[in-house]
């Protein structure tokens, strides 16, 4: 008898450590710091006159949101030139996504706007309860490189492709391709956002021509320019990494440094250009 009772515990704790081991577990992967390019300053795109006479029309505006629009119209605008998405629609965004900027994702990632990791990113990233527990979202040194991620996403995928044949100036038919494309599970997302854009009267950024922006030869540029021909590998660099901070593509850095696989040799001297 005793010895039944012997195996009989044996084959319990086996079940039980075996049930123990099936748990799942999430494995965080090792981000890498990606060395993002200090931001410029903007030259003004009259952000300030623009939230002045908001105020004076409606006391009630929500002071955050105003002084989120002082503060990123200038990046959106910029973006707007560059990529051709209406700067109504990215502040719009930015201002849902990071509730005016005061989101913990916002404040602690300098996320703006949700981006996951996705596959390719390799920076530093964390981890917040979202559609799933524990996702994964990047996490940015600077806003500007946010809003910077947030217009090459938008981009490169053929799922939005047919948003940039709208014009912008279109920012209701924005709001909605956005939605259609799946940007948002939210089924109230393109009214959100258009509510945002006319209440703050967004709209008025997307008439705003390169020239009524871009400053005169005194003041500093949009664009953050590269003055060096060569960079030096550093630990963590990679040519996805470094693709993107002179904004270049991969190919290109390949085909001008000889270079047959994407293994970089810290000390390597890089030509970027």
């Amino acid at each position: 008898m005793q010895l039944k009772s012997v195996l009989s515990i044996i084959v319990l704790s086996l079940l039980f450590v075996s049930c123990g081991s099936s748990k799942k577990t999430i494995k965080k992967r090792p981000s890498i710091i990606v060395l993002e390019p200090k931001p410029t300053d903007l030259p003004s795109v009259k952000q300030i006159q623009h939230v002045r006479k908001l105020q004076r029309k409606n006391s009630n505006l929500n002071k955050y949101t105003l002084q989120y629009i002082r503060k990123y119209a200038p990046i959106a605008v910029r973006e707007m030139h560059k990529y051709k998405i209406p700067a109504s629609v990215t502040l719009a965004q930015g201002i849902l996504e990071s509730g005016s900027g005061r989101s913990e994702l916002a404040v602690k990632s300098n996320n703006h706007f949700g981006i996951k990791c996705h596959k390719k990113w390799r920076g530093e990233r964390v981890y917040h309860d979202d559609d799933e527990e524990g996702e994964c979202f990047r996490k940015y040194t600077y806003v500007a490189t946010s809003y910077k991620d947030h217009s090459a996403f938008l981009s490169t995928r053929k799922r939005y492709s047919f948003l940039f044949k709208l014009g912008k100036k279109n920012y209701k038919a924005w709001a909605k391709g956005l939605k259609k494309a799946g940007y948002a599970t939210d089924r109230k997302y393109p009214k959100k956002l258009i509510k945002i854009i006319k209440n703050y009267r967004l709209y008025e950024f997307d008439k705003l021509k390169w020239k009524d922006v871009k400053p005169s030869k005194n003041k500093r540029v949009f664009t953050e320019k590269i003055t060096k021909t060569h960079y030096v590998i550093k630990k963590g660099d990679t040519l996805y990494s470094l693709a993107k901070r002179f904004e270049t593509t991969v190919e290109t850095l390949k085909k001008l440094n000889n270079l047959v696989t994407n293994k970089l040799n810290i000390g390597y001297r890089l030509k970027i250009k």
